[in-house]
């Protein structure tokens, strides 16, 4: 692979930044803060990105205690919905996150696999994020699930809730990302943001919130033009401006229910240019809980997820 210095990084890590510079948009982040985030640098993420950069920006961490990726989950109702009919499992565990354990299982469609070893070789192992699991095996020893909070000495206020996750069989991370809600453009009410920064900037994903009948609960990444919910590419620049890239052929929906007692569930799936190419399936269980027999409505049979979960 050819470095061309601290600045620009690996040749392939380049190129992708000149792709969002020249098919994006230049945008100022004054302007557009649901695009801000922490950047990366160009050598690796990693599991210890957001403790460095807590360091770097004066803020300090917080490790101990109940944090959630979101304080309060009803911080996202709009107009009409009502989040006080989410089931109360998924309400716990989006407000008390580090009081989970996390399980995954992984579903790549065939034609999409080669796709995601290019991922893995060009990108995700040598940065240390976004290592999504190519094959169960990846995930059969379980993984590690960090929340971090990020805050303010001053105020106390948190900057950014990190959750990072690492797959015990490889040491790879899965995710290194930062959680908040925020409100963009193309939708009338807030949104879930995620940040993963990469290289000289970082992807965005937005993803609008539902309630289901049963309770349940779904957030979607998915729009038709720039500024509404969805994935995006943005590459920072110098003086609060950036190039962003809507990406709208990337779709995403997570699905969260409650399962047996002290286990909420979760199904990921994403799709690229129309093509479902994969399922992610999670087990989020309370630490030190013991399972009961189950008996909730939820309930996935073995034969979508593996007993072994």
């Amino acid at each position: 692979m050819i470095w061309l210095g601290d600045k620009r990084g690996l040749l392939s890590d380049w190129v992708t930044q000149q792709w969002v510079r020249i098919t994006g948009r230049r945008i100022s982040l004054d302007a557009h803060p649901w695009l801000d985030g922490p950047t990366g640098n160009t050598r690796q993420i990693g599991k210890d990105f957001f403790t460095d950069y807590a360091r770097s920006n004066n803020l300090e961490t917080v490790k101990s205690g109940v944090r959630g990726l979101v304080e309060d989950l009803s911080s996202l109702s709009g107009s009409s919905a009502d989040f006080s009919a989410v089931a109360k499992p998924v309400k716990d565990f989006y407000e008390r996150t580090s009081e989970y354990t996390l399980d995954a299982w992984s579903e790549w469609h065939g034609l999409f696999r080669p796709f995601g070893r290019a991922l893995a070789v060009i990108f995700s192992r040598r940065l240390q994020q976004l290592n999504i699991p190519l094959s169960p095996l990846d995930s059969c020893e379980g993984m590690s699930s960090s929340v971090v909070q990020l805050q303010d000495p001053q105020s106390g206020c948190v900057i950014h809730t990190a959750w990072v996750r690492e797959l015990t069989a490889t040491n790879n991370v899965l995710y290194a990302g930062s959680y908040s809600i925020c409100s963009v453009p193309g939708h009338p009410s807030p949104c879930i943001r995620v940040v993963f920064p990469l290289p000289n900037g970082r992807a965005i994903v937005l993803m609008r919130p539902e309630i289901h009948n049963d309770s349940s609960f779904s957030v979607t990444s998915a729009g038709n033009a720039f500024g509404d919910p969805g994935f995006y590419f943005v590459v920072q620049g110098e003086g609060g401006v950036a190039w962003a890239r809507y990406v709208r052929s990337m779709k995403e929906t997570i699905h969260v229910y409650p399962a047996e007692s002290g286990v909420v569930r979760a199904d990921h799936i994403l799709w690229l240019w129309g093509k479902e190419f994969l399922r992610l399936h999670y087990r989020m269980q309370l630490r030190h809980t013991d399972q009961a027999e189950p008996e909730s409505k939820y309930l996935i049979s073995s034969t979508s997820f593996p007993i072994s979960l």
